[in-house]
């Protein structure tokens, strides 16, 4: 079958792959919002499809995003991931990794999980955009940045109101399938 789908893949088999099955899809396993908060902290400044091309990469580098390990990476594992090819190799970035497990975890202590914590921008609820075109999407919005605002006030890095929305959309709590998009009618369904 033939379904249209937002033009952002531009037809590249892996970027199909996240469109159909993971953008947009309501994310509320902690590893996994985890593992969304990290790539998209990486994907500041570069393109998605550079971020999941490595993904990988990017799984078993840092030991498939289990933030108890990596809030315990130490300078010595740190410098090893800085000379791994396979990953975006930013000392920034990787820092800010280990940075945001210890946080991540702090979240997790005073309200029960992360889920339970970020979900709380959106109501507890995905919210269903109905955009025609792309261009139409924002970079960010109001609730992006109360979730910046916040997540800096509790010391997490690399979580400016760009990257938070990108985090929004792929962790399914906004869908910004365009409403042509074949996605865009299942979401709102599910």
């Amino acid at each position: 079958m033939d379904y249209q789908r937002c033009n952002w893949t531009k037809d590249d088999a892996l970027m199909n792959a996240y469109h159909d099955n993971e953008w947009g899809v309501a994310v509320h396993d902690d590893t996994k919002l985890f593992e969304f908060l990290v790539l998209d902290a990486f994907q500041a400044g570069l393109s998605w499809k550079t971020i999941l091309h490595k993904r990988e990469n990017f799984l078993k580098a840092f030991d498939n995003f289990d933030y108890c390990k990596i809030a315990n990476y130490d300078d010595a594992k740190i410098a090893s991931l800085l000379l791994d090819a396979g990953i975006i190799r930013n000392k920034l970035k990787v820092n800010s990794c280990v940075t945001n497990a210890r946080a991540f975890m702090e979240a997790q202590k005073e309200f029960g999980s992360f889920d339970k914590y970020i979900w709380q921008f959106v109501n507890f609820k995905t919210i269903h955009n109905n955009w025609e075109n792309l261009s139409d999407i924002p970079a960010k919005t109001a609730a992006s940045d109360a979730m910046s605002k916040d997540l800096l006030k509790r010391g997490f890095k690399f979580v400016g109101s760009t990257i938070c929305y990108a985090f929004m959309q792929a962790a399914g709590m906004v869908n910004d399938h365009i409403v042509s998009c074949y996605r865009h009618k299942e979401l709102i369904q599910h």
